[in-house]
C-alpha cells in the first residue's frame, strides 16, 4: 500500500453478510470504507459504520455517485456484477476518474470458486481479450497440477435463504426508500414470494428431480444436454443474442429435430435457482409436440449437473458457466452468447443441426490450460453464502484487492501469490 489510505466505495453485493465482512477486513488493513445502500435489505446486511443511504430517484443517481466519488476521494469501487443500471453508471464514472473497479461474480468455475476481476466481468472481462497462447505463456512459471472438478453446487440452501431474507427486508422498508426500483422486472414483493416459494418447495422438487434423472439414466438412450439459465440473469440478458429463454428453447428443439439421429434424446436441465417466473416446462412440451419429438424430450428441474453430464453425448447452452463442466469432461459444447470460455479451440461453431448430428469434440488439452489459467488468476476458493465459504474468501480476497496488479497481470509478471487449496471449503 501507498502512504495515502485507500478509499473504498461499495455498492450492491451478494445477498447476505459477505460485503460487510469484506469491508470490515479492509478497514483492518488500513483502508477507509463506505457502502451505498439503495433499500432496507442493503442496510440490514451492513450494520456497521460507513453506510450511505441513497433515497433519490434513478435519474439522480449518476450525479449523486459522481459527487460521492469526488468528495470522498474514492480510489476503489466495489460491486457485485457490472450490468445492473446503477452499477453500469457507476463503473463508467469511476473509469473516467481512473478509479480501480473491483467486480465480484459467481465463479466461472463454480461451485467452489467465486470470480474476482477488475474493470468488468463476463462479457466485459479482460479474459475476452486474452488468447490461449498468451495464457499458456503466463502459466509457464506455475505448477501444472489441477484440482478435480467439483460435482456439487455448494451452498445453494444458504443462497436461497439469504435471498429470501434480503427481499423480505426490502419489502418491509419500502417507505424509507420510496424511489427504489429493482434491476429486474418483478416487484420486490413478487421477488420475495418467489424466493420463499422456491425455498419451501425444495423437498418436492428434489423428488421430482430424482425421478426424472432416474428415468433418463435408466432409459438406455443416447442424449444431448441443454443447460438452461435464468432469463433475468445478467449473463443471459446482456451477453446473449436471445430476447427470451423461449427463443433459445425454440432454436434448440428445432435444431435437434432436424439434425439428431432418431434414437437420440434431448434433456433440458433447469438452473438450480429457477423459480417459475418463466414457464419452461409448458413451453418445452409445446415446442416438442410441434416438431414431432415429444417422446424424445425431457426436463429436469435444477439439482446437480454432474450425473447428467457424465453420460451425455454433447451439451448446448447460451453462455452458462456450467458449460465449463462439459468441457472438463471432454464433451462437445455449443454456446451462443458471449462467454469468457468461448475460445475457438474448444467451443464448437457448427450449425446446430450439424452439431446434433455429429458434434465436434473440444481440444481438451487447450481447455485444461485455459482452466488452469483461471484457477491461478480470477477464481478464488470460497463462496458468498455459507460461513465457511466466506471465511475462505476473506483469507485471499483482501490481499488481491490491495495488490497494485489485477490477477491476470500478477500471473503474467510472475508476482501472483500462492492460491488457497480447494480442501478448505469442502
Amino acid at each position: 500500500m501507498t502512504d495515502a489510505p485507500r478509499r473504498f466505495l461499495f455498492l450492491q453485493g451478494p445477498h447476505g453478510p459477505w460485503f460487510h465482512q469484506l469491508g470490515r477486513l479492509l478497514r483492518a488493513a488500513g483502508a477507509e470504507v463506505w457502502r451505498v445502500g439503495f433499500n432496507r435489505g442493503d442496510r440490514a446486511f451492513w450494520p456497521g459504520p460507513g453506510y450511505i443511504a441513497f433515497q433519490g430517484s434513478h435519474e439522480a443517481w449518476p450525479e449523486t455517485c459522481a459527487t460521492l466519488l469526488d468528495s470522498r476521494g474514492i480510489t476503489d469501487l466495489v460491486l457485485y456484477g457490472d450490468t445492473r443500471p446503477i452499477h453500469a453508471q457507476a463503473v463508467a464514472l469511476a473509469k473516467a476518474r481512473g478509479i480501480t473497479v473491483h467486480v465480484f461474480e459467481e465463479g466461472y468455475l463454480r461451485p467452489y470458486w467465486i470470480t474476482y476481476e477488475r474493470g468488468g466481468a463476463n462479457g466485459h472481462s479482460r479474459l475476452m481479450d486474452l488468447s490461449l497462447p498468451e495464457m499458456r505463456a503466463a502459466l509457464a512459471r506455475v505448477d501444472p497440477d489441477l484440482p478435480e472438478v467439483p460435482a456439487t453446487w455448494g451452498d445453494m440452501r444458504q443462497h436461497m435463504f439469504w435471498g429470501a431474507l434480503y427481499h423480505g427486508f426490502v419489502a418491509l422498508g419500502l417507505r424509507a426508500y420510496r424511489n427504489f426500483r429493482p434491476h429486474r422486472s418483478l416487484t420486490v414483493g413478487q421477488e420475495f414470494l418467489l424466493y420463499l416459494k422456491r425455498f419451501l418447495l425444495m423437498p418436492v422438487h428434489r423428488w421430482e428431480r430424482r425421478l426424472a434423472t432416474r428415468r433418463i439414466r435408466r432409459g438406455g438412450f443416447p442424449y444431448h444436454l441443454a443447460i438452461l439459465q435464468l432469463e433475468h440473469d445478467a449473463s443471459f440478458r446482456d451477453h446473449s443474442p436471445f430476447a427470451s429463454m423461449t427463443d433459445f428453447l425454440a432454436l434448440v428443439i428445432q435444431g435437434f429435430a432436424r439434425g439428431a439421429p432418431p434414437h437420440h434424446h434431448l434433456v433440458f436441465k433447469a438452473h438450480p435457482l429457477e423459480d417459475g417466473r418463466v414457464a419452461l416446462l409448458p413451453t418445452i412440451r409445446r415446442l416438442a409436440r410441434e416438431h414431432g419429438i415429444a417422446d424424445r424430450v425431457h426436463f429436469v428441474r435444477g439439482g446437480k449437473l454432474a450425473q447428467l453430464l457424465n453420460e451425455a453425448r454433447s451439451a448446448v447452452t447460451v453462455n452458462s458457466t456450467a458449460g465449463q463442466q462439459a468441457l472438463w469432461r471432454g464433451l462437445p459444447l455449443r454456446a451462443f452468447g458471449t462467454a469468457v470460455y468461448a475460445q475457438p479451440e474448444f467451443v464448437s461453431s457448427q450449425p446446430l443441426d450439424a452439431f446434433f448430428a455429429a458434434p465436434s469434440r473440444p481440444d481438451t488439452r487447450a481447455y485444461r490450460d485455459y482452466r488452469h489459467f483461471l484457477l491461478e488468476t480470477s477464481q478464488v476458493v470460497g463462496g458468498f453464502y455459507s460461513s465457511r465459504g466466506r471465511r475462505a474468501l476473506l483469507r485471499q480476497v483482501v490481499d488481491l484487492m490491495l495488490s497494485p496488479e489485477d490477477p491476470y497481470q500478477a500471473l503474467t509478471s510472475g508476482k501472483a501469490a500462492p492460491r488457497q487449496q480447494l480442501r478448505l471449503v469442502r
